[in-house]
């Protein structure tokens, strides 16, 4: 099922865990679309969480016109040795998808920076910016159009509705593009191209 994780807002040099929620549309009435959600510095974000899960961080230069972070932190689950596996849909980084699997180094304080990228997981992120006051203005409104597709989401902040979609290499990418597209003529969204493949640009 596609699935939408909402994201606390977070400083530039912060990101909170979120909490995976059902098909969007489909919360209980009266429970928080966030779900629960844990922050802690970056010196601290390395420690592992029950599930074994680890964060990594990787570091870039910000996008001109974007909030000016210079790293991002995910979940992943730890593969052995240097390797992980993505967990998130990251915003800010180019070329990286959830799913991937990465090599990391750990530093001295025991933060594990993102050295590169060993496999793409073949996942497209497709960051989409909702209209203000339009009628697709928040995450929730923009997730329902393409759950239909099986395309599951991570949204940043009530505040920067920002959207990063996860589009699995098995979806209809011809429809995904589509839907893009008529949301941008009809004033709904513009988005961006994070992280594709050639059957997403040959679509």
């Amino acid at each position: 099922m596609a699935e939408i994780v909402e994201v606390e807002p977070a400083d530039a040099e912060l990101r909170a865990t979120g909490s995976r929620l059902p098909e969007a549309g489909s919360v209980p009435a009266g429970a928080s679309p966030t779900g629960s959600s844990a922050w802690s510095p970056p010196c601290r974000e390395h420690a592992m969480v029950a599930d074994s899960r680890v964060k990594i961080w990787y570091r870039f230069l910000p996008r001109e016109g974007w909030p000016q972070f210079d790293k991002e932190g995910v979940w992943a689950t730890p593969l052995g040795g240097d390797l992980a596996r993505v967990d998130n849909v990251p915003f800010f980084v180019d070329g990286a998808a959830e799913g991937d699997i990465v090599r990391f180094a750990m530093d001295a304080e025991g933060v594990r920076w993102v050295e590169e990228r060993v496999e793409w997981s073949g996942r497209c992120t497709i960051l989409v910016l909702p209209v203000r006051g339009g009628p697709k203005a928040t995450a929730k409104a923009v997730h329902e159009v393409f759950a239909p597709l099986g395309v599951g989401a991570e949204a940043y902040s009530v505040e920067f509705p920002l959207v990063a979609l996860s589009v699995p290499p098995d979806v209809d990418v011809r429809a995904a593009k589509a839907l893009l597209n008529r949301g941008v003529e009809a004033g709904w969204w513009d988005y961006q191209e994070a992280c594709i493949g050639d059957a997403w640009r040959t679509a």
